[in-house]
């Protein structure tokens, strides 16, 4: 039976940033892979801006999502349109829901979400709405669950540090991984701001230099069962 993942990030790249080099490497190991992206994106932050003209910053945003994970061969991206830095103003269960919604259509056995310390709050609500869709039942089909890191997030909430404990080797995919950033013209930043290509690229080798390897993406272990 082909192994099933799911991501779930609370904004469009942070998929990128947290783990497209190793879900692209597990796809072309025969994965078959999704993507939930809660909330609306960058967008929303700004109330100046009329309502049509945050429509088309929105499904300009999408587009770039769609091309991004097609690039890898995601099979299909799912969203939930939650209002951007403010998924604390939403109830804890209406998100927890939104995942399970997602969780039960695709029956994963593996999920990657954020870091529970992230400097952003909806990083942190989507952390907890994980926990919380994928409590160990016996029926639950999720046995492995990974925090990845999003650059200029997790690395901002001094002084608390994302202190990995597993590493993929991602060599062969990192080239998919940054061009799918480059997919998204308006998140992307130049360097030296963390989410840039380069940066990307030297995090990328930062975690390869720590365990032997050229490229690596690294994850806090959340629950894995055997």
């Amino acid at each position: 039976m082909t192994k099933k993942i799911l991501i779930v990030a609370a904004h469009p790249d942070d998929e990128v940033l947290g783990c497209f080099g190793t879900v692209a490497r597990l796809i072309e190991e025969g994965c078959e892979a999704y993507t939930l992206i809660l909330g609306e994106g960058k967008t929303s932050r700004d109330d100046s801006r009329n309502a049509a003209a945050k429509k088309d910053e929105i499904a300009a945003l999408n587009n770039e999502m769609e091309q991004a994970n097609s690039l890898i061969g995601i099979k299909k991206v799912f969203t939930a349109g939650l209002p951007d830095n403010r998924f604390d103003s939403v109830d804890l269960l209406d998100v927890v829901k939104a995942v399970i919604k997602v969780k039960d259509e695709i029956q994963p056995e593996v999920v990657f979400t954020h870091y529970a310390n992230d400097l952003n709050v909806d990083h942190r609500v989507t952390y907890n709405a994980v926990l919380t869709a994928c409590r160990p039942m016996e029926s639950e089909t999720v046995k492995e669950i990974y925090s990845f890191e999003v650059l200029s997030s997790t690395e901002w909430n001094y002084p608390l540090s994302f202190s990995p404990d597993t590493y993929f080797d991602i060599s062969g995919t990192i080239a998919k991984k940054k061009e799918a950033m480059a997919l998204y013209a308006s998140e992307i930043r130049d360097f030296p701001h963390p989410r840039s290509v380069e940066g990307i690229e030297l995090n990328a080798r930062w975690h390869g230099m720590r365990t032997g390897l050229a490229y690596a993406e690294a994850f806090k272990t959340v629950r894995v069962i055997r």
